[in-house]
């Protein structure tokens, strides 16, 4: 398994985030907020992901960091056990909502909550 998150995978583009939040659709499991695009890519990645925390709700930067570090590693742990065979190329953007600080236990388990209720709505459309 490769538990990886290079820098390959990271959506860094600011042509293709913006096409993201535009045509972009959104699946929510609070306080998690999946927005996500079927793509093309040429470097042969299936997923690249970016993660974002809202300034307003989270004033100071070293809890915004800490937010996005704990949902890139629980996002890092999943994504091979729900992505691993996936063949379609996806733009995600993972946004964290809630006002309250997060603990990685809860993330977690939020962030697989998401990841399935995702898989069951593009298996069905």
């Amino acid at each position: 398994m490769n538990f990886n998150y290079s820098k390959k995978d990271k959506l860094k583009s600011k042509k293709l985030i913006e096409q993201l939040f535009t045509e972009g659709k959104a699946v929510t499991v609070f306080p998690l907020k999946l927005i996500y695009l079927k793509t093309n890519f040429e470097n042969n990645s299936t997923l690249k992901t970016g993660v974002s925390v809202s300034k307003r709700l989270h004033k100071t930067a070293v809890s915004r960091n800490r937010i996005k570090r704990l949902l890139r590693e629980a996002y890092r742990l999943n994504k091979t056990l729900y992505f691993n065979n996936s063949s379609t190329s996806y733009t995600f953007m993972i946004l964290y909502l809630s006002k309250d600080g997060a603990t990685f236990d809860k993330l977690n388990k939020d962030m697989k909550s998401l990841f399935e209720k995702f898989i069951a709505k593009t298996s069905t459309t």
